[in-house]
């Protein structure tokens, strides 16, 4: 895939979106960003873009194209609206009643509602990871910290019940600790689900002088893998490391590291595994 014309980057929160950027910045390419108003990080500002709110479709595609894009890539957080409140404008107001209908259906049947508005208009989708050159997890381990046979053990039962979760599509993270359930992900992301973690009793988790059990993320068996694959970052592993677990699962070529220097420092600083498990 081509990828030399200007990037129309669609911005929701987290960090993903501005590491899209930076890389687009430094292979010379143009990127321009559309800021999701309440979602965002304001510093997405220093590169070329505007705010605009979420139901905004038409003035959205109308800058895209004002300002040369030829392709989206959708990236960041972006968390599900109440519907009621939006505030569309024309294009959106005749889109919205697909929008919705395809929400009832779940988040992915959502997710494909709209990039198929983006395709309709004639830009092609781009996924994150094609962007930033395929910076997935490999197999094996990531850092220095290889997972004991328990620990092996607790992060596959995760990737399972990962993987089952999404078939439901609820979520794309579990933690398991000496075999139990701990945590499934919903809407609220995984940062949130961690901080849950490390709130549970003391007896049924690690800490960090005695880390155990295991996050893992996969992507949802029916999602289109150009939005919304999972993510970890430097401060997943803090935030694992803090609920007292030994590590971080997720399936090879699926899972997006932001920064991956900065992951394995901080996972090999902390004593964390992350492994990479082939499907």
């Amino acid at each position: 895939m081509s990828r030399s014309g200007r990037l129309g980057l669609i911005a929701g929160g987290g960090d993903l979106p501005a590491t899209v950027a930076a890389r687009c910045e430094v292979e010379g390419r143009p990127v321009f960003i559309i800021r999701l108003a309440g979602f965002a990080d304001p510093h997405l500002s220093r590169w070329p873009g505007a705010e605009f709110g979420m139901a905004q479709i038409g003035a959205i595609l109308k800058a895209l194209k004002a300002e040369g894009c030829t392709s989206v890539c959708l990236a960041g957080i972006v968390n599900r609206p109440d519907f009621k409140t939006l505030k569309p404008d024309l294009k959106g107001a005749s889109l919205l009643p697909g929008i919705v209908a395809a929400a009832t259906k779940g988040d992915d049947a959502l997710l494909r509602k709209i990039l198929s508005i983006f395709e309709a208009e004639g830009f092609t989708v781009e996924g994150a990871d094609d962007i930033l050159g395929g910076e997935t997890l490999a197999g094996g381990a990531l850092g220095a910290v290889v997972p004991t046979s328990q620990q092996m053990d607790d992060l596959r039962k995760a990737l399972h019940v990962a993987e089952r979760s999404g078939e439901l599509d609820i979520g794309q993270g579990a933690v398991v600790c000496d075999g139990l359930v701990l945590a499934v992900e919903a809407q609220e992301g995984t940062d949130a689900m961690l901080r849950r973690v490390a709130d549970l009793p003391a007896d049924l988790r690690g800490a960090p002088a005695s880390p155990k059990g295991a996050l893992a993320k996969a992507p949802k068996p029916i999602q289109d893998l150009r939005v919304d694959m999972p993510v970890i970052g430097p401060r997943t592993v803090e935030l694992a490391a803090a609920a007292g677990l030994a590590g971080i699962a997720g399936v090879t070529g699926r899972l997006i590291l932001i920064d991956r220097s900065a992951i394995v420092a901080a996972a090999d600083r902390l004593g964390l595994f992350v492994w990479g498990e082939t499907r």
